[in-house]
Parts: C-alpha cells; structure tokens; sequence
C-alpha cells in the first residue's frame, strides 16, 4: 500500500499548471460510444478514474490509445452493452456510461455504480428520466437490464439540479427521435463542456450553463477533436493548500470563471487573488475564517471545494460554520482533521471550525478523494511528519500530487508501506 509523508511547515510558492477536470473526462469518454468515428480528447488527467473508464470502453470492444495527456478512442467495432460489475464498483460515475450505451445500441447492462462513500446518491433521477424517454428497466440480483430500441424526445423536469443525470438524458437524447427539454438541468461548466464535445460531433444541444437544455436528436454523430476544460477543483484544492502555509504561487491553465464562489470566500479570508486569462495568482500572509460556508449546487460554493476548505479553515484566525447541504455523508475527513489537533464540531449537515494557529503531524487515513486533499492541505500546514494512507482516493481525482506539491517547495513523498 501507497502512502503520503508530509512534513509540514514550508510555505508554497512557485508556478504549477492545472489539469483537465476530472469530471469533464469521465462524461466525455462515456460521449464517445455515440460516434461513428475516431474521437481524440486532449487535456485528459492522468488519474486512476481515467484509467478505469479506459478499461470500461476497452472492455465494450473500443480502440483506445493514451499517450501522455492525449487520449483517442475509436468506437465504431463496439458491439457489447455490458459493463462487467467489477469496473462499475470502482468508481460511482460508471453510471453515465448508461445513457451512451442506450443511446448507441438501445439497451444496456449494468450494476450499481461504486466510488466514494459519500451517503445515498440515488440514480432514480437518471432511471425515472430514461423511463419517460421509453427504456424499459428491470432490476435483479444487482444488475439494471435497460431496453429503450426507440428513445423519444420529451420534457424531463428534474427535482434537484443533478449533474449526473443532466449528463446521462443528454447522452440518450442526443440520437433520439424528437426533442428533449431538461427543465432544472444542472449548471455545472462540465455539463456545458459535455455539450460542446457533443455539438463538435454533430449533435443539436443547446442551453448547457442554464437551468434549460435542449437536445434535438440527430442521425449520427462523427468522430472530432476536443480539449478538456481545467478542473475546477483541483484548482480549488491548490488554491487552499497555498492559503494554509501562507505562500504565493501562479496557477496556469485555469478558468477563473469557473471557481468564482471560492475565490470570493478567499478574498474575504484575506488572500490576495489576482486574475489575467487563464492565470490565477494567490498569496497569503494573514488568513482569517470565513464566516459561514453552505455548498450547494453550481454556482454556489462546490461540495468539492468544501473538505480542502475545511482544511484550509483549520489553521484560520477565528471560527468557520460549514453547512452541507448536498450529500449527507461527507464529513469523514473530519475525524481525521482531529487527529491533527483541528478543533471542529460536527452536528448532523452543520460543522463548526475553531481555527487553531498549528496542527501537528499524525498517522492520517484518506477516507474519500476530496476528504484526502484535506488531509494534504492540513498535513502542509502542520509542524511535524504526517502519513496518509489509502491515497488510492486521492489518485482518483489527482494527476501526482506529490509531484505538483514538491514543484511548489512542498516535502512530500510517495512511499510503499
């Protein structure tokens, strides 16, 4: 087993480059079965959720080739519409393989998705939507068997913004007959990024960005050629890891844009952020806490964001309230925070942080993949050694971290234990 060795106490500073989203790939892979064509995606992360949703198009009989950050995917031999259940437990959003493979061959077969631990993250939104659009589904021993030969356009309004299920009815429609109208569609940039490779194939969407999306299908889409856009998060959690040991660091390769809410909170916090097209300049002296943090859905404060902030807000001046209002599970990190002497109070979705001036080093465990970038944030910050382990999480949505973080000054090192 891997682990991370932390010593803490050293200030950020230096220039890193921010990968492309994790949750823009995935979606976009998954797009990839509806074309009759070769598909190159440039920008793609190095991360072990990428490797899986490669082995899940290898395993449906697509050619894949990877090279660097450069994927090409050619979907035109596919001819199976199972996914083995072993891949869809490694990672929750497998599910969005779902709507491609209907959209594709008319019918699908899968498991319930696995990932993160994070509380009940239904897919009845995803399942209910495909039912209006005519798929057929049966439940047994664990497995969905989905048919939908014909796939009709309708309006589908949602009850909560979810991104998953936007992504999943888009993927469907896209080749359905008719139109199909998303009301309360989910924001997110990905779901737009989503779009706009879709739309490169062929296809008629619009709205992507707004609560309203229109997906007018088409007969088939081809091949083309796409960049990523940069993850948001990811950039989130190095904003914060720079804020917590008071450095000064030059982010490359983001969209300010997109990490809006945050840097707001940032500014408040008392770091300085400057922006100039995909750069995004942060340096940190005096770090005080934010008031209150409610996550919630895009544009709002990210649910993401919300443990690296949390770490971030251990070693602030003052007391941050922290409301979770998107999954019910996600403080786990919280325990382990503790371990390191962060004074924080959990009651139900509602935690409060008492900023303390030093945590120390301690035997740390990655609980999810954004609760282990807290853990690293916290571990910079600290006096003293501190060892993560199960950072197989953290890989999930992290091209080498320790890589990035040692280019910055960091002391962090990968180690088998």
């Amino acid at each position: 087993m891997q682990r991370f060795r932390i010593e803490g106490g050293k200030s950020l500073c230096g220039v890193v480059d921010i990968q492309g989203a994790k949750n823009s790939i995935l979606p976009i892979m998954a797009a990839t079965l509806v074309a009759d064509g070769e598909c190159v995606i440039e920008n793609c992360p190095d991360i072990s959720d990428t490797h899986t949703a490669l082995e899940i198009l290898r395993t449906l009989g697509a050619l894949v080739k990877h090279r660097g950050n450069t994927v090409t995917v050619d979907c035109r031999n596919v001819l199976d519409y199972e996914i083995p259940d072993a891949l869809m437990r490694k990672m929750r959003s497998s599910v969005i393989f779902l709507g491609a493979l209907l959209s594709r061959h008319g019918k699908a077969v899968i498991s319930f998705p696995g990932g993160c631990e994070l509380g009940p993250r239904p897919i009845d939104l995803h399942l209910s939507a495909l039912e209006k659009m005519g798929v057929t589904i049966r439940e047994e021993f664990g497995c969905l068997f989905c048919n939908g030969t014909v796939l009709e356009g309708c309006e589908i309004p949602l009850a909560f913004p979810s991104v998953g299920a936007t992504e999943n009815i888009m993927l469907a429609a896209v080749r359905a007959k008719g139109t199909t109208v998303i009301t309360n569609a989910a924001k997110e940039p990905e779901i737009e990024d989503l779009q706009n490779f879709l739309n490169e194939m062929g296809a008629n969407i619009c709205g992507a960005g707004t609560g309203t999306v229109v997906i007018r299908g088409v007969n088939g889409l081809t091949g083309c050629t796409h960049r990523v856009i940069p993850d948001r998060i990811v950039t989130a959690t190095y904003l914060c890891a720079v804020a917590a040991t008071r450095g000064n660091a030059l982010l490359r390769g983001t969209c300010p844009q997109h990490n809006r809410a945050l840097v707001s909170v940032l500014r408040q916090c008392g770091c300085e952020l400057e922006e100039q097209g995909d750069l995004l300049r942060i340096a940190c002296d005096n770090l005080l806490a934010a008031r209150r943090i409610r996550t919630m859905p895009y544009p709002g404060f990210p649910t993401d964001a919300q443990a690296p902030f949390m770490g971030l807000m251990c070693v602030a001046k003052g007391s941050t309230v922290f409301v979770e209002t998107i999954f019910e599970n996600r403080y786990k990190h919280i325990a382990e925070l503790q371990r390191m002497g962060a004074h924080i109070t959990p009651e139900g979705r509602v935690a409060v942080v008492e900023g303390v001036r030093r945590l120390h080093g301690a035997p740390v465990q990655a609980t999810d993949l954004r609760g282990g970038a807290a853990l690293m944030i916290a571990a910079l910050a600290a006096d003293g050694i501190t060892e993560i382990s199960d950072i197989y999480h953290i890989d999930r949505g992290y091209e080498r971290p320790e890589q990035v973080l040692s280019q910055l000054g960091a002391s962090i090192l990968r180690v088998e234990h």
